[in-house]
């Protein structure tokens, strides 16, 4: 029994119309969700007049991106060099590196650059800008920078208002690298309701034009003002001043975005498909083969309204089971248990039954695997991802 294998093409040639004959733990993948995922937010940026920049840090994989973006050349956004290499192999050439640039990587940015690719950088410091200056100089070639704000106390990032901003700009609009500036509402991650998404997603918008304008009164340029995360993306009411927005888990959505009702638990587009292995009825406990390699350590819901764990537990339908969680891993082992307080019933699972678990955090379940297993009408396809730095 084999999957087809291809990193360019959505169909496959070997059939196979049973995916309990997989050996477990694999990541499966349903692509209408995929889909209807993509296009609720490209809708809505459509709506705002605002281009998407989808952050590729999620799915890693051309199979994906490119139902994404149809043209298949960008723009993007990347989290690491080996994305950025591996994108522009398969046609990319529009992206920004939305991670601080340290100096040891410029070589890697630079062959890119010369191989037609236009690749942003990212900085917040005057060290970096000068390092970044000094090597384009030397190499004789543009690398683009974006200076990065904070406008949340979330993350990394300049102050607005800071000088340091205005000093930094014009160290690199001397050698023509100033392409604009950057930032991430990472506070939006821990607001459930709607209209503490709606007022991160205006702050996030007022911060970035306010910038912008105090660069303009300096005499700079700023081309770039690119905002975004997956939830003020999806509750912007208005994007005036904003030239790209960017997002990237609501690709295959998780178990946080639904935690702050970003989605539904309906909406998560990934699972990891386990097989039961054993029980502890003294303890309540269901036994399977996908820990915490497979499902990875992350505990983003255990500070939100429902804690889940480390995954929901689904059967093979996508149905959940009611309370049914991952409630302890070890490496290789995952502890299935009802939440606790639950009046549910265990369910009756036998030893080689089949469950599917809902990820936490999607980036750092997918991150676990080597691809996605998908469903394609009767066949199955097998999309490979990157992983690494």
């Amino acid at each position: 029994m084999s999957i087809t294998s291809t990193a360019t093409s959505a169909k496959g040639t070997h059939a196979m119309n049973n995916l309990a004959d997989l050996t477990t733990p694999y990541l499966l993948l349903d692509p209408e969700k995929m889909r209807a995922n993509c296009e609720r937010l490209q809708k809505h940026m459509d709506k705002l007049g605002v281009p998407l920049r989808p952050h590729v840090k999620t799915a890693k994989s051309v199979d994906i991106v490119r139902r994404m973006i149809p043209a298949g050349r960008g723009p993007i956004t990347v989290s690491t060099l080996k994305e950025a290499e591996y994108f522009a192999e398969h046609g990319f050439t529009d992206m920004t590196y939305a991670v601080g640039i340290s100096p040891d990587k410029l070589p890697r940015v630079a062959r890119l650059n010369r191989a037609e690719v236009t690749l942003r950088v990212l900085l917040d410091s005057k060290a970096q800008a000068e390092a970044v200056v000094a090597f384009a100089k030397m190499e004789r070639l543009s690398i683009p920078a974006l200076i990065e704000i904070d406008c949340d106390g979330e993350r990394a990032g300049l102050q607005p208002g800071d000088d340091k901003i205005v000093e930094i700009g014009r160290i690199l609009h001397e050698n023509n690298q100033l392409a604009g500036i950057l930032m991430h509402a990472g506070g939006s991650y821990h607001c459930p309701d709607k209209a503490a998404k709606q007022a991160a997603a205006e702050h996030e918008r007022m911060t970035a034009v306010a910038v912008k304008q105090q660069l303009l009164d300096a005499g700079l340029p700023c081309e770039i003002v690119s905002v975004g995360s997956t939830p003020t993306a999806h509750f912007a009411k208005d994007l005036t001043g904003i030239t790209e927005m960017r997002a990237g888990v609501y690709v295959f959505h998780d178990l946080v975005m639904a935690g702050i009702h970003v989605c539904s638990t309906d909406d998560i587009a990934i699972s990891v498909v386990a097989t039961v292995i054993g029980h502890r009825p003294d303890k309540g406990w269901i036994m399977t083969d996908a820990g915490w390699m497979a499902l990875s350590r992350d505990r983003g819901t255990a500070k939100q309204e429902v804690d889940q764990g480390y995954g929901l537990v689904c059967a093979m339908d996508g149905t959940p089971y009611p309370d049914l969680i991952v409630a302890n891993t070890s490496q290789e082992h995952g502890v299935l248990a009802l939440r606790k307080g639950s009046k549910a019933k265990l369910p009756e699972l036998r030893v080689g039954s089949k469950v599917r678990i809902l990820p936490n955090h999607a980036c750092a379940t997918a991150s676990q695997f080597q691809g996605y297993v998908v469903p394609d009408g009767d066949e199955l396809v097998f999309w490979p991802r990157i992983n690494g730095w």
